[in-house]
Protein backbone atom coordinates (compact mmCIF):
# COMPACT_ATOMS: atom_id res chain seq x y z
CA UNK A 1 0.00 0.00 0.00
CA UNK A 2 2.90 2.35 0.87
CA UNK A 3 4.56 1.41 -2.43
CA UNK A 4 1.33 2.28 -4.28
CA UNK A 5 1.16 5.69 -2.55
CA UNK A 6 4.83 6.31 -3.42
CA UNK A 7 4.13 5.46 -7.08
CA UNK A 8 1.23 7.88 -7.16
CA UNK A 9 3.34 10.73 -5.80
CA UNK A 10 6.31 9.82 -8.03
CA UNK A 11 4.30 9.90 -11.25
CA UNK A 12 1.98 12.81 -10.41
CA UNK A 13 2.37 16.36 -11.69
CA UNK A 14 2.92 18.76 -8.76
CA UNK A 15 0.93 21.44 -10.61
CA UNK A 16 -2.33 19.66 -11.46
CA UNK A 17 -1.85 16.86 -8.85
CA UNK A 18 -2.91 14.28 -11.47
CA UNK A 19 -0.96 11.54 -13.22
CA UNK A 20 1.52 12.94 -15.73
CA UNK A 21 0.13 13.57 -19.21
CA UNK A 22 2.68 14.02 -22.01
CA UNK A 23 5.44 14.25 -19.36
CA UNK A 24 8.39 16.59 -19.92
CA UNK A 25 11.51 16.94 -17.80
CA UNK A 26 12.96 20.45 -17.35
CA UNK A 27 16.73 21.19 -16.87
CA UNK A 28 16.58 20.95 -13.04
CA UNK A 29 15.32 17.35 -13.35
CA UNK A 30 11.69 17.79 -12.23
CA UNK A 31 8.90 16.49 -14.46
CA UNK A 32 5.49 17.98 -15.27
CA UNK A 33 2.58 17.63 -17.69
CA UNK A 34 3.58 19.50 -20.83
CA UNK A 35 0.43 21.73 -20.77
CA UNK A 36 0.81 22.45 -17.02
CA UNK A 37 4.40 23.73 -17.23
CA UNK A 38 3.60 25.67 -20.42
CA UNK A 39 0.68 27.45 -18.72
CA UNK A 40 2.85 28.10 -15.63
CA UNK A 41 5.60 29.74 -17.71
CA UNK A 42 3.06 31.62 -19.88
CA UNK A 43 2.03 33.58 -16.76
CA UNK A 44 5.60 34.86 -16.33
CA UNK A 45 6.19 35.52 -20.03
CA UNK A 46 6.03 39.34 -19.70
CA UNK A 47 8.71 39.38 -16.98
CA UNK A 48 10.79 36.72 -18.80
CA UNK A 49 10.73 34.84 -15.51
CA UNK A 50 11.06 31.05 -15.84
CA UNK A 51 11.63 28.82 -12.81
CA UNK A 52 10.79 25.39 -11.48
CA UNK A 53 7.59 25.36 -9.39
CA UNK A 54 9.20 22.92 -6.93
CA UNK A 55 12.84 23.80 -6.42
CA UNK A 56 12.55 27.44 -7.63
CA UNK A 57 15.64 27.10 -9.85
CA UNK A 58 15.47 29.89 -12.45
CA UNK A 59 16.42 29.72 -16.13
CA UNK A 60 17.72 32.66 -18.15
CA UNK A 61 15.84 31.45 -21.22
CA UNK A 62 12.63 29.53 -21.51
CA UNK A 63 13.61 25.85 -21.79
CA UNK A 64 12.55 23.98 -24.89
CA UNK A 65 10.11 21.24 -23.89
CA UNK A 66 10.32 17.75 -25.32
CA UNK A 67 8.20 14.80 -24.35
CA UNK A 68 9.99 12.30 -22.07
CA UNK A 69 9.17 9.14 -24.00
CA UNK A 70 10.55 6.75 -21.41
CA UNK A 71 8.62 8.38 -18.57
CA UNK A 72 5.44 8.50 -20.68
CA UNK A 73 5.76 4.77 -21.44
CA UNK A 74 6.30 3.97 -17.78
CA UNK A 75 3.20 5.94 -16.77
CA UNK A 76 1.12 4.07 -19.38
CA UNK A 77 2.37 0.67 -18.12
CA UNK A 78 1.57 1.62 -14.53
CA UNK A 79 -1.94 2.71 -15.59
CA UNK A 80 -2.56 -0.77 -16.96
CA UNK A 81 -1.66 -2.27 -13.62
CA UNK A 82 -4.41 -0.22 -11.99
CA UNK A 83 -2.45 2.82 -10.87
CA UNK A 84 -4.73 5.85 -10.77
CA UNK A 85 -4.12 9.48 -10.10
CA UNK A 86 -3.33 10.32 -6.52
CA UNK A 87 -6.32 11.88 -4.79
CA UNK A 88 -5.90 15.62 -4.57
CA UNK A 89 -4.18 16.50 -1.30
CA UNK A 90 -4.89 20.12 -0.55
CA UNK A 91 -1.97 20.27 1.84
CA UNK A 92 0.40 20.40 -1.11
CA UNK A 93 1.12 23.66 -2.88
CA UNK A 94 -0.17 24.22 -6.39
CA UNK A 95 1.52 26.68 -8.72
CA UNK A 96 -0.78 29.47 -7.52
CA UNK A 97 -0.12 28.74 -3.83
CA UNK A 98 2.76 29.94 -1.63
CA UNK A 99 4.99 26.89 -1.08
CA UNK A 100 7.05 26.15 1.99
CA UNK A 101 10.66 27.12 1.34
CA UNK A 102 12.02 24.36 3.56
CA UNK A 103 10.13 21.32 2.17
CA UNK A 104 12.13 19.02 -0.05
CA UNK A 105 10.55 17.09 -2.90
CA UNK A 106 6.90 17.83 -3.15
CA UNK A 107 6.29 21.04 -1.20
CA UNK A 108 3.47 21.71 1.25
CA UNK A 109 1.48 24.92 1.34
CA UNK A 110 2.92 27.65 3.51
CA UNK A 111 0.71 28.87 6.35
CA UNK A 112 2.89 31.86 7.36
CA UNK A 113 5.65 34.00 5.96
CA UNK A 114 8.37 35.55 8.14
CA UNK A 115 9.36 39.13 7.39
CA UNK A 116 12.63 38.68 9.28
CA UNK A 117 13.67 35.41 7.61
CA UNK A 118 12.08 36.43 4.26
CA UNK A 119 10.86 32.84 3.96
CA UNK A 120 7.57 30.97 3.99
CA UNK A 121 6.82 27.96 6.19
CA UNK A 122 4.41 25.04 6.30
CA UNK A 123 2.93 24.03 9.63
CA UNK A 124 5.76 21.58 10.38
CA UNK A 125 8.66 23.91 9.55
CA UNK A 126 6.99 26.86 11.30
CA UNK A 127 7.12 25.18 14.74
CA UNK A 128 10.58 26.59 15.71
CA UNK A 129 9.15 30.12 15.39
CA UNK A 130 6.63 29.25 18.08
CA UNK A 131 8.82 27.14 20.38
CA UNK A 132 12.25 28.77 20.23
CA UNK A 133 13.05 32.11 21.85
CA UNK A 134 15.46 32.80 18.97
CA UNK A 135 12.50 33.51 16.69
CA UNK A 136 10.44 35.42 19.27
CA UNK A 137 10.94 38.84 17.65
CA UNK A 138 10.34 37.58 14.12
CA UNK A 139 7.30 39.05 12.39
CA UNK A 140 4.91 36.44 10.98
CA UNK A 141 2.34 37.43 8.33
CA UNK A 142 -0.04 35.71 5.97
CA UNK A 143 1.73 33.68 3.25
CA UNK A 144 3.11 35.97 0.57
CA UNK A 145 5.06 35.46 -2.64
CA UNK A 146 6.23 39.07 -2.55
CA UNK A 147 8.12 39.17 0.72
CA UNK A 148 10.81 41.35 -0.82
CA UNK A 149 8.32 44.17 -1.07
CA UNK A 150 8.20 44.26 2.75
CA UNK A 151 11.91 45.04 2.88
CA UNK A 152 13.30 48.56 2.49
CA UNK A 153 15.28 48.59 -0.75
CA UNK A 154 17.66 51.20 0.68
CA UNK A 155 18.39 49.80 4.16
CA UNK A 156 17.37 46.15 3.84
CA UNK A 157 15.16 46.42 6.93
CA UNK A 158 11.56 45.37 7.46
CA UNK A 159 9.07 48.05 6.45
CA UNK A 160 6.91 48.32 9.57
CA UNK A 161 6.44 52.10 9.98
CA UNK A 162 4.11 54.47 8.15
CA UNK A 163 4.94 58.14 7.49
CA UNK A 164 1.70 60.10 7.52
CA UNK A 165 3.47 63.24 6.33
CA UNK A 166 4.60 61.60 3.07
CA UNK A 167 1.88 58.92 3.07
CA UNK A 168 4.52 56.23 2.64
CA UNK A 169 5.55 52.96 4.28
CA UNK A 170 9.14 53.03 5.59
CA UNK A 171 11.62 51.12 7.77
CA UNK A 172 13.02 52.13 11.18
CA UNK A 173 16.21 53.66 9.71
CA UNK A 174 14.14 55.75 7.27
CA UNK A 175 12.15 57.14 10.20
CA UNK A 176 15.28 58.56 11.87
CA UNK A 177 16.94 59.57 8.61
CA UNK A 178 15.02 61.07 5.70
CA UNK A 179 11.69 61.10 7.57
CA UNK A 180 13.01 62.61 10.78
CA UNK A 181 10.51 64.97 12.48
CA UNK A 182 7.71 63.57 10.28
CA UNK A 183 4.46 62.28 11.68
CA UNK A 184 5.21 58.54 11.85
CA UNK A 185 3.34 55.64 13.43
CA UNK A 186 3.66 51.88 13.36
CA UNK A 187 2.23 50.13 10.33
CA UNK A 188 -0.14 48.28 12.69
CA UNK A 189 -1.46 51.57 14.13
CA UNK A 190 -1.97 53.04 10.69
CA UNK A 191 -3.61 49.82 9.55
CA UNK A 192 -6.03 50.00 12.50
CA UNK A 193 -6.92 53.57 11.58
CA UNK A 194 -7.28 52.73 7.90
CA UNK A 195 -9.34 49.69 8.81
CA UNK A 196 -11.80 51.91 10.71
CA UNK A 197 -11.94 54.24 7.70
CA UNK A 198 -12.38 51.22 5.47
CA UNK A 199 -15.25 50.04 7.65
CA UNK A 200 -16.94 53.44 7.33
CA UNK A 201 -16.39 53.45 3.59
CA UNK A 202 -17.84 49.97 3.32
CA UNK A 203 -20.88 51.02 5.34
CA UNK A 204 -21.25 54.03 3.06
CA UNK A 205 -20.87 51.88 -0.05
CA UNK A 206 -23.30 49.29 1.29
CA UNK A 207 -25.81 52.06 2.05
CA UNK A 208 -25.35 53.41 -1.45
CA UNK A 209 -25.83 49.90 -2.84
CA UNK A 210 -29.08 49.61 -0.89
CA UNK A 211 -30.18 53.04 -2.14
CA UNK A 212 -29.32 52.11 -5.71
CA UNK A 213 -31.13 48.79 -5.36
CA UNK A 214 -34.20 50.70 -4.13
CA UNK A 215 -33.83 53.03 -7.12
CA UNK A 216 -33.52 50.05 -9.47
CA UNK A 217 -36.66 48.52 -7.95
CA UNK A 218 -38.46 51.87 -8.26
CA UNK A 219 -37.35 52.20 -11.89
CA UNK A 220 -38.50 48.65 -12.60
CA UNK A 221 -41.91 49.50 -11.14
CA UNK A 222 -41.88 52.67 -13.25
CA UNK A 223 -41.11 50.61 -16.38
CA UNK A 224 -44.05 48.35 -15.60
CA UNK A 225 -46.28 51.40 -14.99
CA UNK A 226 -45.14 53.04 -18.25
CA UNK A 227 -45.77 49.84 -20.21
CA UNK A 228 -49.20 49.37 -18.64
CA UNK A 229 -50.16 53.01 -19.22
CA UNK A 230 -48.85 52.97 -22.80
CA UNK A 231 -50.70 49.73 -23.64
CA UNK A 232 -53.97 51.04 -22.16
CA UNK A 233 -53.59 54.41 -23.88
CA UNK A 234 -52.92 52.74 -27.25
CA UNK A 235 -56.01 50.58 -26.76
CA UNK A 236 -58.16 53.56 -25.70
CA UNK A 237 -56.81 55.73 -28.52
CA UNK A 238 -57.58 53.05 -31.08
CA UNK A 239 -61.14 52.84 -29.77
CA UNK A 240 -61.57 56.62 -29.91
CA UNK A 241 -60.09 56.88 -33.41
CA UNK A 242 -62.29 53.97 -34.51
CA UNK A 243 -65.32 55.85 -33.16
CA UNK A 244 -64.21 58.98 -35.02
CA UNK A 245 -63.78 57.00 -38.22
CA UNK A 246 -67.21 55.43 -37.78
CA UNK A 247 -68.70 58.86 -37.09
CA UNK A 248 -67.14 60.24 -40.28
CA UNK A 249 -68.34 57.18 -42.19
CA UNK A 250 -71.85 57.72 -40.76
CA UNK A 251 -71.79 61.39 -41.78
CA UNK A 252 -70.47 60.38 -45.22
CA UNK A 253 -73.31 57.87 -45.54
CA UNK A 254 -75.86 60.49 -44.38
CA UNK A 255 -74.59 63.03 -46.92
CA UNK A 256 -74.66 60.40 -49.66
CA UNK A 257 -78.22 59.38 -48.71
CA UNK A 258 -79.38 63.02 -48.62
CA UNK A 259 -77.81 63.70 -52.00
CA UNK A 260 -79.43 60.64 -53.53
CA UNK A 261 -82.81 61.48 -51.96
CA UNK A 262 -82.64 65.07 -53.19
CA UNK A 263 -81.43 63.82 -56.56
CA UNK A 264 -84.48 61.56 -56.82
CA UNK A 265 -86.85 64.35 -55.76
CA UNK A 266 -85.45 66.90 -58.17
CA UNK A 267 -85.25 64.45 -61.06
CA UNK A 268 -88.90 63.44 -60.40
CA UNK A 269 -90.01 67.09 -60.38
CA UNK A 270 -88.13 67.81 -63.59
CA UNK A 271 -89.58 64.73 -65.28
CA UNK A 272 -93.13 65.71 -64.23
CA UNK A 273 -92.64 69.13 -65.78
CA UNK A 274 -91.02 67.49 -68.78
CA UNK A 275 -94.07 65.17 -69.28
CA UNK A 276 -96.48 68.09 -69.07
CA UNK A 277 -94.43 70.02 -71.60
CA UNK A 278 -94.29 67.05 -73.92
CA UNK A 279 -98.12 66.72 -73.65
CA UNK A 280 -98.44 70.42 -74.41
CA UNK A 281 -96.18 70.04 -77.40
CA UNK A 282 -98.30 67.14 -78.69
CA UNK A 283 -101.47 69.24 -78.26
CA UNK A 284 -99.92 72.23 -79.97
CA UNK A 285 -98.72 70.07 -82.82
CA UNK A 286 -102.27 68.71 -83.23
CA UNK A 287 -103.70 72.22 -83.32
CA UNK A 288 -101.02 73.28 -85.73
CA UNK A 289 -102.02 70.37 -88.01
CA UNK A 290 -105.70 71.42 -87.88
CA UNK A 291 -104.77 75.00 -88.72
CA UNK A 292 -102.61 73.82 -91.56
CA UNK A 293 -105.45 71.68 -92.90
CA UNK A 294 -107.89 74.63 -92.68
CA UNK A 295 -105.38 76.88 -94.42
CA UNK A 296 -105.47 74.54 -97.42
CA UNK A 297 -109.34 74.61 -97.70
CA UNK A 298 -110.16 76.25 -101.06
CA UNK A 299 -113.87 76.60 -100.41
CA UNK A 300 -114.31 80.04 -98.94
CA UNK A 301 -117.63 79.29 -97.32
CA UNK A 302 -116.31 76.08 -95.76
CA UNK A 303 -113.23 77.92 -94.46
CA UNK A 304 -115.34 80.59 -92.81
CA UNK A 305 -117.71 78.05 -91.32
CA UNK A 306 -114.83 76.00 -89.70
CA UNK A 307 -112.70 78.91 -88.51
CA UNK A 308 -114.83 79.87 -85.45
CA UNK A 309 -114.75 76.26 -84.22
CA UNK A 310 -110.96 76.34 -83.71
CA UNK A 311 -109.97 76.61 -79.99
CA UNK A 312 -108.45 79.87 -78.95
CA UNK A 313 -104.70 79.84 -78.00
CA UNK A 314 -103.61 81.32 -74.69
CA UNK A 315 -101.29 84.27 -75.02
CA UNK A 316 -97.63 83.62 -73.95
CA UNK A 317 -95.49 86.54 -72.84
CA UNK A 318 -92.19 84.56 -72.75
CA UNK A 319 -90.47 82.39 -75.26
CA UNK A 320 -90.18 79.70 -72.55
CA UNK A 321 -92.53 78.87 -69.72
CA UNK A 322 -89.73 77.17 -67.67
CA UNK A 323 -87.68 79.27 -65.21
CA UNK A 324 -84.43 77.45 -64.31
CA UNK A 325 -82.35 79.14 -61.61
CA UNK A 326 -78.62 79.53 -62.29
CA UNK A 327 -77.75 76.47 -60.20
CA UNK A 328 -74.51 74.55 -59.59
CA UNK A 329 -76.59 71.53 -58.72
CA UNK A 330 -74.66 69.59 -55.99
CA UNK A 331 -71.28 71.31 -56.42
CA UNK A 332 -72.02 73.50 -53.37
CA UNK A 333 -72.29 70.35 -51.29
CA UNK A 334 -68.78 69.39 -52.42
CA UNK A 335 -67.56 72.84 -51.43
CA UNK A 336 -69.22 72.50 -48.01
CA UNK A 337 -67.64 69.06 -47.48
CA UNK A 338 -64.26 70.50 -48.55
CA UNK A 339 -64.69 73.31 -46.05
CA UNK A 340 -65.46 70.73 -43.37
CA UNK A 341 -62.32 68.81 -44.35
CA UNK A 342 -60.17 71.93 -44.01
CA UNK A 343 -61.68 72.74 -40.63
CA UNK A 344 -61.10 69.16 -39.48
CA UNK A 345 -57.52 69.33 -40.76
CA UNK A 346 -56.99 72.53 -38.73
CA UNK A 347 -58.52 70.94 -35.65
CA UNK A 348 -56.54 67.74 -36.15
CA UNK A 349 -53.33 69.69 -36.70
CA UNK A 350 -53.77 71.71 -33.51
CA UNK A 351 -55.02 68.70 -31.59
CA UNK A 352 -52.18 66.56 -32.95
CA UNK A 353 -49.65 69.10 -31.72
CA UNK A 354 -51.23 68.92 -28.27
CA UNK A 355 -51.43 65.12 -28.39
CA UNK A 356 -47.80 64.89 -29.52
CA UNK A 357 -46.81 67.26 -26.73
CA UNK A 358 -48.66 65.15 -24.17
CA UNK A 359 -46.82 62.06 -25.45
CA UNK A 360 -43.38 63.68 -25.33
CA UNK A 361 -44.10 65.15 -21.89
CA UNK A 362 -44.25 61.64 -20.46
CA UNK A 363 -40.76 61.99 -18.99
CA UNK A 364 -40.28 60.29 -15.63
CA UNK A 365 -36.61 61.26 -15.42
CA UNK A 366 -35.61 64.85 -14.78
CA UNK A 367 -34.07 66.97 -17.55
CA UNK A 368 -30.41 67.84 -17.41
CA UNK A 369 -29.28 70.89 -15.43
CA UNK A 370 -29.74 74.37 -16.88
CA UNK A 371 -26.58 75.59 -18.67
CA UNK A 372 -24.31 78.09 -16.88
CA UNK A 373 -22.37 79.65 -19.77
CA UNK A 374 -23.45 81.20 -23.05
CA UNK A 375 -21.70 78.39 -24.91
CA UNK A 376 -23.84 75.92 -22.96
CA UNK A 377 -27.03 77.81 -23.87
CA UNK A 378 -26.06 78.05 -27.53
CA UNK A 379 -26.20 74.24 -27.78
CA UNK A 380 -29.99 74.68 -27.64
CA UNK A 381 -30.07 77.70 -29.98
CA UNK A 382 -33.34 77.92 -31.93
CA UNK A 383 -33.83 79.95 -35.10
CA UNK A 384 -36.92 82.15 -34.66
CA UNK A 385 -38.88 83.50 -37.63
CA UNK A 386 -41.84 85.83 -37.10
CA UNK A 387 -45.27 85.08 -38.58
CA UNK A 388 -46.48 88.02 -40.67
CA UNK A 389 -50.05 86.72 -40.39
CA UNK A 390 -49.97 87.51 -36.65
CA UNK A 391 -48.39 91.01 -37.00
CA UNK A 392 -50.40 94.03 -35.88
CA UNK A 393 -50.78 96.52 -38.73
CA UNK A 394 -48.63 99.12 -36.89
CA UNK A 395 -45.65 96.74 -37.19
CA UNK A 396 -43.31 96.22 -40.13
CA UNK A 397 -41.10 93.15 -40.58
CA UNK A 398 -37.65 92.83 -42.09
CA UNK A 399 -37.22 90.70 -45.20
CA UNK A 400 -35.84 87.80 -43.18
CA UNK A 401 -38.76 88.07 -40.74
CA UNK A 402 -36.45 88.26 -37.72
CA UNK A 403 -36.76 91.98 -36.91
CA UNK A 404 -39.91 94.04 -36.24
CA UNK A 405 -40.34 97.80 -35.80
CA UNK A 406 -43.31 99.96 -34.79
CA UNK A 407 -44.26 102.53 -37.46
CA UNK A 408 -46.32 105.75 -37.52
CA UNK A 409 -48.81 104.46 -40.08
CA UNK A 410 -50.71 101.24 -40.75
CA UNK A 411 -49.23 98.59 -43.02
CA UNK A 412 -51.42 97.05 -45.71
CA UNK A 413 -51.66 93.44 -44.55
CA UNK A 414 -54.34 91.04 -45.78
CA UNK A 415 -57.08 90.06 -43.37
CA UNK A 416 -56.22 86.98 -41.30
CA UNK A 417 -57.83 85.40 -38.20
CA UNK A 418 -54.42 85.09 -36.49
CA UNK A 419 -53.64 88.82 -36.71
CA UNK A 420 -53.46 90.87 -33.49
CA UNK A 421 -55.89 93.74 -34.03
CA UNK A 422 -55.41 95.75 -30.85
CA UNK A 423 -51.99 95.14 -29.30
CA UNK A 424 -48.85 95.96 -31.30
CA UNK A 425 -47.40 92.49 -31.01
CA UNK A 426 -46.41 89.47 -33.09
CA UNK A 427 -45.71 85.73 -32.61
CA UNK A 428 -43.20 83.32 -34.14
CA UNK A 429 -44.24 80.99 -36.93
CA UNK A 430 -42.83 77.83 -35.37
CA UNK A 431 -44.02 76.35 -32.09
CA UNK A 432 -41.50 75.65 -29.33
CA UNK A 433 -41.19 72.44 -27.31
CA UNK A 434 -38.26 70.65 -25.66
CA UNK A 435 -35.21 72.74 -24.74
CA UNK A 436 -34.79 76.00 -26.73
CA UNK A 437 -32.71 79.15 -26.47
CA UNK A 438 -32.90 82.44 -28.40
CA UNK A 439 -31.75 86.03 -28.00
CA UNK A 440 -33.63 89.29 -28.57
CA UNK A 441 -31.97 92.68 -29.21
CA UNK A 442 -34.43 95.41 -28.18
CA UNK A 443 -34.77 99.18 -28.18
CA UNK A 444 -37.53 101.45 -26.81
CA UNK A 445 -40.11 99.75 -24.61
CA UNK A 446 -40.55 96.11 -25.51
CA UNK A 447 -42.18 92.98 -24.06
CA UNK A 448 -40.12 89.84 -24.73
CA UNK A 449 -42.65 87.03 -24.42
CA UNK A 450 -43.84 83.49 -25.01
CA UNK A 451 -47.50 82.58 -25.51
CA UNK A 452 -49.85 79.78 -26.45
CA UNK A 453 -51.24 79.86 -29.97
CA UNK A 454 -54.82 80.16 -28.69
CA UNK A 455 -54.21 83.57 -27.09
CA UNK A 456 -56.93 86.07 -28.07
CA UNK A 457 -56.12 88.13 -31.20
CA UNK A 458 -58.76 90.87 -30.95
CA UNK A 459 -58.84 94.02 -28.86
CA UNK A 460 -56.12 95.57 -26.72
CA UNK A 461 -57.37 94.32 -23.33
CA UNK A 462 -55.93 91.73 -20.98
CA UNK A 463 -57.17 88.82 -23.10
CA UNK A 464 -54.64 89.50 -25.87
CA UNK A 465 -51.79 91.55 -24.32
CA UNK A 466 -48.63 89.56 -23.49
CA UNK A 467 -48.23 89.04 -19.75
CA UNK A 468 -51.77 90.11 -18.85
CA UNK A 469 -53.42 86.67 -19.13
CA UNK A 470 -52.82 83.00 -18.29
CA UNK A 471 -51.81 82.22 -21.88
CA UNK A 472 -48.62 84.29 -21.98
CA UNK A 473 -45.45 85.14 -20.03
CA UNK A 474 -43.64 88.43 -20.71
CA UNK A 475 -40.54 90.37 -19.62
CA UNK A 476 -41.09 94.14 -19.97
CA UNK A 477 -37.84 95.89 -20.93
CA UNK A 478 -37.11 99.61 -20.91
CA UNK A 479 -34.09 101.81 -20.19
CA UNK A 480 -35.10 102.44 -16.57
CA UNK A 481 -37.50 99.66 -15.64
CA UNK A 482 -37.91 95.91 -15.95
CA UNK A 483 -40.89 93.76 -14.93
CA UNK A 484 -42.06 90.19 -15.41
CA UNK A 485 -45.75 89.45 -15.86
CA UNK A 486 -48.07 86.47 -16.14
CA UNK A 487 -51.85 86.47 -15.71
CA UNK A 488 -51.61 90.23 -14.95
CA UNK A 489 -49.37 89.64 -11.92
CA UNK A 490 -46.23 91.75 -12.32
CA UNK A 491 -42.91 91.45 -10.50
CA UNK A 492 -40.49 94.39 -10.47
CA UNK A 493 -36.88 93.63 -11.42
CA UNK A 494 -33.83 95.88 -11.33
CA UNK A 495 -32.94 97.68 -14.56
CA UNK A 496 -31.37 95.44 -17.20
CA UNK A 497 -28.35 97.54 -18.21
CA UNK A 498 -28.32 95.45 -21.38
CA UNK A 499 -30.10 95.68 -24.73
CA UNK A 500 -29.91 91.94 -25.35
CA UNK A 501 -32.00 89.35 -23.53
CA UNK A 502 -31.45 85.60 -23.71
CA UNK A 503 -34.51 83.36 -23.31
CA UNK A 504 -34.14 79.72 -22.21
CA UNK A 505 -37.12 77.35 -22.36
CA UNK A 506 -37.24 73.77 -21.05
CA UNK A 507 -40.81 72.92 -21.98
CA UNK A 508 -40.90 69.49 -20.37
CA UNK A 509 -39.41 70.70 -17.09
CA UNK A 510 -41.68 73.78 -17.13
CA UNK A 511 -38.74 76.20 -16.90
CA UNK A 512 -38.69 79.65 -18.55
CA UNK A 513 -35.61 81.79 -17.82
CA UNK A 514 -34.55 85.26 -18.95
CA UNK A 515 -30.85 86.19 -18.94
CA UNK A 516 -28.72 89.24 -19.47
CA UNK A 517 -26.41 88.01 -22.22
CA UNK A 518 -22.70 87.75 -21.40
CA UNK A 519 -20.12 84.98 -21.09
CA UNK A 520 -21.33 84.18 -17.58
CA UNK A 521 -25.05 84.81 -18.36
CA UNK A 522 -26.70 86.78 -15.51
CA UNK A 523 -30.15 85.48 -14.56
CA UNK A 524 -32.90 88.14 -14.71
CA UNK A 525 -35.93 86.03 -13.83
CA UNK A 526 -36.91 82.36 -13.81
CA UNK A 527 -40.37 80.75 -13.90
CA UNK A 528 -41.16 77.19 -12.80
CA UNK A 529 -44.58 76.07 -14.00
CA UNK A 530 -46.29 73.45 -16.18
CA UNK A 531 -46.79 74.21 -19.85
CA UNK A 532 -49.83 72.45 -21.29
CA UNK A 533 -49.37 73.40 -24.96
CA UNK A 534 -46.58 74.29 -27.37
CA UNK A 535 -45.36 77.87 -27.00
CA UNK A 536 -44.58 80.59 -29.54
CA UNK A 537 -41.96 83.31 -29.07
CA UNK A 538 -43.31 86.86 -29.34
CA UNK A 539 -42.63 90.55 -28.83
CA UNK A 540 -44.83 93.55 -28.13
CA UNK A 541 -43.66 97.10 -28.89
CA UNK A 542 -45.35 99.84 -26.86
CA UNK A 543 -44.37 103.07 -28.63
CA UNK A 544 -43.36 104.48 -32.00
CA UNK A 545 -39.78 103.76 -33.05
CA UNK A 546 -39.32 100.76 -30.78
CA UNK A 547 -37.89 97.60 -32.31
CA UNK A 548 -36.96 94.02 -31.52
CA UNK A 549 -34.73 91.60 -33.41
CA UNK A 550 -34.40 87.85 -32.92
CA UNK A 551 -30.62 87.62 -33.28
CA UNK A 552 -28.66 84.82 -34.82
CA UNK A 553 -26.41 83.82 -31.89
CA UNK A 554 -22.70 83.51 -32.64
Amino acid sequence: MAQSQMDRETFSCSICLDLLKDPVTIPCGHSYCMNCIKSFWDEGEEKKSYHCPQCRETFTQRPVLKKNIMLAGLVEQLKKTGLQAAPADHRYAGHKDVACDFCTGRKLKAIKSCLFCLASYCEKHLQPHYSSATFKKHKLVEPSKNLQKNICSKHGKVIDIFCRTDQKSICYICSVDKHKDHDTVSAATERTKRKRELKKKRRNIQQRIQDREKDVKLLQQEVEAINHSADKTVEDSEKIFTQLIRLLQKRSSDVKQQIRSQQETEVSRVKDVQEKLEQKITELKRKDAELEQLSHTEDHTQFLLNYPSLPALSESTHSSSINIRPLRHFEDVTAAVSELREKLQDVLRDSWTNISLMVTEVDVLLSGPEPKTRAGFLKYSHKIKLDINTANTWLVLSERKRKVRRMDKHQFYSSHPDRFTGCCQILSKESLTGRCYWEVEWSGRVYVAVAYKNISRSGDGNESAFGYNDKSWALYCSSNRCEFGHNNIWTSISALRSSRVGVYLDHRAGILSFYRVSKSMTLIHRVQTRFTRPLHAGVRIRYLGGSAEFCKPK
